[in-house]
């Protein structure tokens, strides 16, 4: 099938490669012609495991390309996603000029029945504006489709390849009957393609972006009341996660969530709900405690040193939202550099693949380090900000070195807490009892 994908950003790179790699004919089409010049000649623009390989395999075998023609990406394809921006307004609303942008645009080229699919997080109702978009300029047969994504950064291709579900929103059985042959490939082993109305189909994912996100949220909070009661969380997230009706993922405490979906989605919904007089009292408070939860670890820091950071250095391991992406987009470890630098204290940080990005937003402010340890190099004290694989097992007899002093804050519960004791380490960690080395 000859499909077009607009928009090349995170979802629509992994869509159209994915597409490409079950033998489909895909045209990825962007505005920014510096990034399809980019993809055009093999390099890939954002970091995803797994990606660049099939990228390559697709684009070699000629089933993957690109244009910043939206008249020739779009011409022969029978379905066209829209993978476009949904950036957050002022009010938390998504902004929907892009999508509606691009959907007024082709309906000035289209010249038969094609399929557009939202593939872009959008609110309850944009099926019906894109519908209108279109409609503006094109008075033939056309159907617009409500396609969520569910694509965990760091796991997106597996995510993708092999989904747990795919919700299709749509009231036309020829839209449908299209996109069920399309995602046919991916659901072999039997997983459900759930058929629904747009408008549910769209609410579907903010809800469950909304879902997880308190559920993390609530983890949060039960970490800091077993700070206040001497209970320890690892147990407490145990013994519910074991509960099939509550399940073990989403209950890990941290330091709270970022990235591209999550605080957008959770936003752009409470605001979708404020329009219909709606008060989403619970997401009210999933945003709020998330946002003090970023700067959960700055008190602890600033106990231990008795209120005074400036002149103080610290390393930071850590800088994208979570492992496994280049994202930063609401990182947790943000929050705490503007914090460290406002306090006059001094960073050095350290990750596998974020740190390009994080040059770009913060630059010179902060000193980047080649590899972990480097970064630790005459540090007061370690904060780590995400839990990449690499960070789990370090040579604890190197940081010793190569720190002032021993003293960790771990905003993501990596290490055992009686390990660490053993090692001599002043460790502060979320919702466990902290090691106290402190004289």
């Amino acid at each position: 099938m000859k499909i077009a994908v607009v928009g090349t950003g995170y979802v629509g790179l992994v869509t159209g490669t994915c597409f490409a790699e079950t033998g489909n004919e895909v045209i990825c089409v962007d505005i920014d012609k510096r990034k399809v010049d980019m993809l055009t000649n093999g390099e890939i623009t954002i970091y995803e495991p797994g990606l660049e390989n099939l990228f390559l395999r697709n684009q070699k075998e000629g089933r993957l390309s690109f244009t910043t023609d939206l008249a020739e990406g779009i011409k022969d394809a029978r379905i066209v996603f829209l993978a476009l921006p949904t950036p957050p307004g002022e009010d938390g609303s998504a902004d929907l000029k892009y999508v509606l942008g691009v959907a007024e645009d082709i309906g000035k080229l289209l010249t038969d029945y094609k399929v557009l699919v939202d593939k872009s997080t959008v609110p309850v109702g944009t099926a019906e504006k894109v519908r209108a978009a279109v409609a503006k300029n094109y008075s033939g047969e056309f159907d617009v489709v409500s396609n969520p994504e569910f694509l965990r950064e760091g796991v997106a291709v597996e995510d993708f390849m092999k989904p747990d579900r795919v919700v299709i929103g749509t009231s036309s059985d020829r839209g449908r009957k299209l996109m069920g042959e399309l995602y046919a490939p991916f659901v072999r082993s039997g997983n459900p393609v759930i058929y629904m109305d747009e408008r549910s189909a769209e609410l579907t994912k903010y809800a469950a972006n909304s879902f997880l996100a308190t559920k993390i949220s609530f983890m949060n909070e039960v970490a800091q009341l077993c700070e206040r009661l001497g209970a320890d969380v690892d147990m407490v997230r145990l013994g519910i996660g074991s509960d099939d009706r509550i399940g073990k993922r989403f209950l890990f405490p941290g330091i709270g969530y970022g990235g591209s979906c999550f605080p957008k989605d959770v936003q752009a919904l409470v605001r979708s709900s404020s329009e219909v007089d709606y008060d989403f009292q619970i997401l009210n408070a999933v945003m709020d405690v998330n946002e003090k939860q970023k700067l959960h670890l700055m008190p602890k820091i600033r106990n231990y040193f008795n209120g005074e950071l400036s002149g103080k250095h610290f390393a930071i391991w850590g800088l994208a939202f979570k492992p496994n992406t280049d994202d930063i987009r609401e990182a947790p470890a943000l929050y705490m550099i503007d914090e460290l630098l406002a306090e006059r204290a001094t960073v050095t940080v350290f990750d596998p693949e974020a740190m390009k990005n994080v040059k770009q937003v913060v630059g010179e402010k902060i000193s980047y380090a080649d590899n972990q340890y480097d970064a630790l190099k005459g540090a007061d004290a370690l904060i780590i900000a995400t839990e990449w694989n690499e960070f789990r097992s370090p040579d604890f007899l190197k940081i010793v070195t190569h720190l002032k002093n021993k003293i960790i804050f771990d905003g993501r519960n990596l290490f055992d807490v009686t390990a660490i004791a053993e090692l001599g380490f002043h460790y502060e960690s979320i919702g466990r009892k902290p090691v106290s080395q402190k004289k």
